[in-house]
């Protein structure tokens, strides 16, 4: 039956461009994997954090080992919060920049998101068998799903389900304040009170929680002379070697696990269950069934039948985070978040397909907006296949139907259509012509977003903030870009020239001197009297920046090379892209320019501010 057939050819289309590397990278431990199909993890490998510098050496060495050359996708979890392009890791002292890493690594696609956003985005493809339910309570359907675990932290997030599948809720819920549930409880968190102001249920309900009770609880019951153990030896010695201090700390620890998760579950209604992850508890399933954790889910008071209702699980598989990743990842691939990856992945799967379903990715990698605006008939007509091909294409590519691909196709056209499927003819109407005019320069705005150079980007505002005199060196298209780059700056009170006549760029360097700032515009980066001009003004003690090729002798020769690498057709069109491309540029030294004056302004008045409280004492 065909029906059947269809996940084989899924699993076999989805990754025609290789396998994808997935990361759960915790404080301790990283552990890797890459996929090569739905559900399907092979060159496992599980390493110690504390044997490397950084990230990157850590990647380094587990793709030497099993790297694989058709790697373009990757995604990793990380035990952190996640916001922006920089990732400052909050239990171990790495920090890296996403879009850094995946120049390093070579890859076309890098998300990184928090790890226990990808461990609730794991629980829908999770079986019976991946759990351990503790207590009584049944999901219900189309509910709320909380997500809790002790690990080196205390990771927290949420599930929220949605017309076509979940969003996952951010969270540091980690963070909220401890609060005792007893007499014993007050004492540890009275004996925590001693090295932390602020006391956290990360702060005890964690590995190093664990260790803290250990020694708190030795005090309290006057046990002379204890020495600190290890979350882990805790663990062995309460299970194995059923020590009684031991034992009183898993006893307790679970406890405060149950407090924190039926407040995560009354915080987010979370009717659909509460799912227990992490390092920690993965490991005591046994012990942790029988525990107070459940006493204590439910011991809510006048919400106790409230929460009897909402099942507990412990997810049991090993390394659900990366079912979750593995899922983000293919949800953005397949252009549900709106990234431009999915024309590039029809283009890499045609070779798959059978020769009709071809020709349907044909009609839509040349006349995109044709496919959204056609019904299917039309859309098998011009594609010269039948209807029922039209929707086998579809559900090749991982979509239900055509009105799920129309629907995630048209989120990504924002910019997905690069310019080489886009080429203006002489036969286009005003509307064809405009809107590939529109789509080709925001795919261009959008490309060129992912592969800013953040580094060259603040080495230039920096230049620029403390010059002593800025020159714009640009001729033909350049020029309006140099124009208006000279207009902004001269709002900054900074001494500003243009020169747009090749003869004088040499007369003018000749002047330049240490303190003083070229900018130098040009899509080629090629014209002898500005490669003249920059050497020039290098040898005088000048600062280049140049707005252009990347590869070029100018970019060779500058300080600083803020690279627009647009390719176009200059023959039969003027350099447009580009030079909005430049333009971008320039706004966003203007922009970095303006806040580092109004960050100077607060300083300044800061220290205004304390010289005048200390001649009022002073006087006083």
């Amino acid at each position: 039956m065909e029906s059947g057939q269809e996940p084989e050819k899924f699993a076999r289309t989805a990754f025609a461009d290789g396998p994808r590397l997935l990361a759960h990278i915790g404080a301790t431990h990283a552990r890797f994997a890459l996929q090569s199909a739905p559900g399907v993890f092979r060159s496992v490998a599980v390493l110690e954090c504390e044997r490397f510098d950084g990230i990157v050496p850590l990647l380094r060495h587990y793709l030497a080992e099993h790297a694989d050359p058709g790697l373009h996708h990757a995604a990793f979890a990380v035990a952190n919060p996640v916001h922006g392009d920089q990732v400052r890791m909050t239990n171990r002292a790495w920090e890296f920049s996403t879009e850094a890493l995946r120049r390093e690594l070579g890859l076309s696609t890098l998300l990184v998101v928090n790890d226990f956003t990808a461990l609730a985005m794991a629980i829908p493809v999770l079986r019976p068998e991946d759990l351990l339910q503790v207590g009584e309570g049944k999901p219900a359907a189309g509910s709320v799903i909380g997500v809790l675990g002790p690990g080196t932290g205390l990771g927290v997030s949420g599930l929220i389900p949605t017309a076509d599948g979940f969003v996952t809720l951010g969270s540091e819920g980690g963070h909220v304040n401890f609060a005792p549930g007893d007499e014993r409880e007050f004492a540890i968190l009275q004996y925590a009170w001693r090295e932390w102001q602020h006391v956290s249920n990360e702060r005890l309900i964690s590995g190093p929680g664990m260790e803290l009770m250990y020694l708190a609880l030795a005090q309290r019951n006057e046990l002379a002379e204890t020495l600190p153990r290890t979350a882990a030896q805790i663990v062995a010695g309460a299970l194995d070697d059923a020590d009684p201090l031991c034992l009183e700390v898993l006893e307790v620890f679970c406890g405060m696990l149950g407090g924190a998760a039926a407040n995560l579950a009354v915080t987010l209604g979370a009717f659909g269950g509460v799912y227990i992850g992490g390092g920690i508890v993965p490991r005591m399933t046994e012990y942790f069934a029988r525990s107070p954790f459940r006493a204590r889910f439910e011991a809510k008071g006048r919400f106790s039948s409230y929460l009897s209702s909402i099942p507990t699980y412990v997810i049991t598989t090993p390394h659900p985070a990366f079912h979750g990743v593995a899922t983000i990842l293919s949800e953005h691939l397949r252009g549900r978040s709106g990234a431009n990856t999915l024309m590039e992945r029809i283009k890499h799967l045609q070779p798959e397909l059978t020769p009709a379903e071809q020709r349907v990715a044909s009609l839509v990698l040349e006349q995109p907006r044709l496919v959204l605006n056609e019904p299917i008939a039309d859309i098998a007509r011009l594609a010269e296949v039948s209807q029922p091909t039209v929707i086998r294409f579809c559900r090749s590519l991982g979509f239900l139907g055509l009105a799920d691909f129309k629907l995630k196709f048209a989120s990504s056209l924002t910019g997905a259509i690069p310019v080489r499927h886009s080429q203006v003819r002489n036969n286009d109407s005003t509307h064809d012509l405009s809107a590939k005019v529109i789509d080709n320069t925001v795919s261009a705005i959008l490309k060129f977003r992912d592969g800013l150079d953040v580094r060259s980007l603040d080495r230039a505002i920096d230049l620029v903030s403390r010059a002593r005199r800025v020159e714009f060196y640009a001729m033909g298209n350049a020029r309006v870009v140099a124009l208006d780059g000279q207009h902004k700056f001269f709002r900054f009170r900074i001494p500003t020239a243009l020169y747009g006549d090749a003869h004088l760029f040499a007369l003018a360097a000749d002047l330049l001197g240490p303190g003083d700032v070229v900018i130098a515009i040009s899509n080629s980066g090629r014209l002898p009297e500005l490669l003249q001009a920059v050497d020039i003004a290098r040898a005088a003690g000048a600062d280049v920046i140049a707005i252009g090729n990347s590869q070029s002798p100018l970019a060779r020769k500058a300080s600083v090379c803020l690279a627009v690498d647009h390719a176009e057709d200059s023959t039969s069109f003027l350099s447009m892209i580009s030079r909005i491309l430049q333009l971008l540029l320039i706004d966003i030294m203007a922009v970095g320019l303006s806040v580092d004056a109004h960050n100077g302004r607060e300083e300044e008045a800061g220290e205004v501010e304390q010289r005048r409280m200390l001649i009022s004492h002073l006087g006083g």
